[in-house]
Parts: structure tokens; sequence; C-alpha cells
């Protein structure tokens, strides 16, 4: 179970550019939390997009709203990707892969060619035991059998875990 929220500037990413990046930043986690590309993992990814108003985002002390016509597009196009992953095999390497996936994800789909400066991608890890769906509470352990997960993986997930 991953949930990855987009959190931007009103207006920044068109519905074209959303459903882009609701598929790239699905895969830029699912590829390295189940060591494969497995589309019928995809049910367990979520992506929420949340915008703000100008006035109720800051970069440099400054609103959005007043950084007027002469800032730097690249500063004031604030952007943050925060990554929820259940516990697993989450190795400083793999986090890096993760966060660097997500990060040729957007300006991909924005139409850039680099990452801007004002853009911050987050990575956290929710304890084994504490992420609940369907009236109860979940285990990435139960999933290592559901045949998305490579072998390796799955061995590396119970490693990380103790199981």
């Amino acid at each position: 179970m991953t949930v990855t929220t987009v959190t931007g500037p009103k207006g920044r990413l068109s519905p074209e550019r959303r459903r882009k990046l609701a598929e790239t930043l699905t895969d830029a986690a699912l590829v390295p939390e189940v060591g494969q590309f497995a589309p019928a993992a995809r049910v367990g990814f979520q992506v929420h997009f949340t915008e703000r108003e100008a006035d109720m985002m800051a970069i440099s002390g400054r609103l959005l709203a007043d950084a007027g016509p002469e800032a730097d597009a690249m500063v004031i196009d604030v952007t943050v990707m925060d990554v929820t992953v259940m516990d697993g095999d989450w190795s400083q390497e793999v986090r890096t892969e993760v966060i660097q996936r997500a990060l040729v994800a957007m300006p991909d789909a924005c139409g850039l060619a680099e990452p801007s400066p004002a853009w911050w991608v987050t990575f956290r890890v929710i304890d084994e035991g504490s992420w609940g769906s369907r009236g109860t509470v979940l285990s990435v352990l139960s999933l290592l059998d559901s045949g998305v997960f490579t072998a390796e993986k799955a061995e590396a997930v119970r490693t990380a875990l103790g199981a």
C-alpha cells in the first residue's frame, strides 16, 4: 500500500498532466517496492493531488501571491510530493531510487527538462501494524505471496521485518 500526495499551486497541473503523473508516480514507487513492473499491484497504490491558492503557499518567506512578475518561474513552482509506504525493504538505496524516480516523473509530465529546485519529495515509512483498510490492520507480509513481488524482494521484505 502506497499513497503519494502531490501538493502544488492551483492550476499548475492540467488534467492531462495529472493523468500522466498518476501513472508515472505509481510506477515510481511500485517497481522498487515489489521488485518488478507488476500492473496487478497498481490497485494498492494511490496518488492524491492537492492544489493550494497562491496566498496559501510561500517560499523564501514570501507568499507566492506576493512574488510578482519578476520572480523566477522555477522558484515559485513550489511542489511537494509525499510518498507514504508500508514497512518493508526500504534501505537507503531503495528510498533513493523512489525519490529519484518521482523527480524524473514530475518534469516529464510537465514538459520540462529538469525538476524545479522548489520541488521536494518526502519519503515516509509507516511501521508494520500501523496501516489499516477494509476494517482491519494490514500487513505487507500477507501480500508477499500475491505474485506481484519478486522472490528476491519478498525475501528482502521478510528479512527487513525480521519475519
